[in-house]
């Protein structure tokens, strides 16, 4: 299973929210490159990077720092909030980002996720964000009536490279992740499901291990605040 270190942007600064509520965020690092080199150091894999601002804007806000990020780090980014068009996927990719989250665009447009899958295998993921098993889209900040399984499912032949799903009730709360949930999407698609959302503990990484059918998880608050140590997660991981 691979952690994914969070950097969440916000105004140029690596920020934490809580249950997704921009009026609710704490700067950990204005210097979001810096950050994403300590991570690297640290040992990661892969880095999970978030334009919050984009996400609410539908268009790139932050590309300053995500450029900054990929340029001083050599592994592998993905990159979700404000990618909805064709252009922008490309313009992502070609300045070097591993991968891109769909995820307003995964309800509104399924057509340009599968469109994209097609034309970049393994570059493009399904970012679904949730409240109570129903997504939500633009940042959190609008609740459908579609159910988290069906979107899933909706892509199943699409060639999409992962799902990562996110409980927003849990996110920025260090209350755990949604395990049950998480597991049961993942054991109801193909497509690999990387959980977000609570990972607050090094005993949470291994639970989510142990179901045998998650292949990720994405953590900021804890790796920021100290309550995992990347290393140690990241070692216990491949054990």
């Amino acid at each position: 299973m691979i952690l994914y270190p969070a950097i969440d942007l916000k105004d140029g600064q690596a920020v934490r929210l809580v249950h997704g509520d921009m009026a609710q965020s704490t700067v950990f690092n204005d210097d979001p490159a810096a950050q994403a080199r300590s991570f690297v150091d640290a040992g990661c894999e892969w880095l999970h990077l978030v334009d919050l601002n984009g996400a609410f804007a539908g268009q790139p806000v932050n590309a300053a720092p995500v450029e900054a990020i990929l340029k001083s780090c050599k592994v592998p980014a993905q990159l979700g909030g404000g990618i909805r068009d064709m252009a922008t996927i490309e313009a992502w990719l070609d300045k070097g980002l591993a991968r891109v989250i769909l995820g307003t665009v995964a309800v509104e447009n399924p057509e340009l996720v599968r469109e994209a899958a097609k034309a970049f295998p393994s570059q493009v993921a399904v970012g679904i964000d949730a409240r109570n098993g129903r997504v939500a889209t633009k940042g959190w900040a609008t609740e459908t009536d579609v159910m988290v399984t069906d979107l899933a499912k909706s892509f199943e032949d699409a060639g999409v490279a992962a799902i990562i799903y996110t409980d927003i009730n849990r996110d920025g709360a260090m209350a755990g992740p949604n395990i049950d949930a998480t597991a049961a999407l993942a054991r109801a698609v193909s497509i690999p499901v990387i959980a977000s959302g609570g990972v607050s503990s090094l005993a949470d990484l291994a639970a989510l291990k142990a179901t045998g059918v998650i292949s990720g998880a994405i953590s900021g608050r804890a790796l920021y605040d100290g309550a995992i140590d990347l290393g140690e997660a990241l070692s216990a991981l491949k054990s």
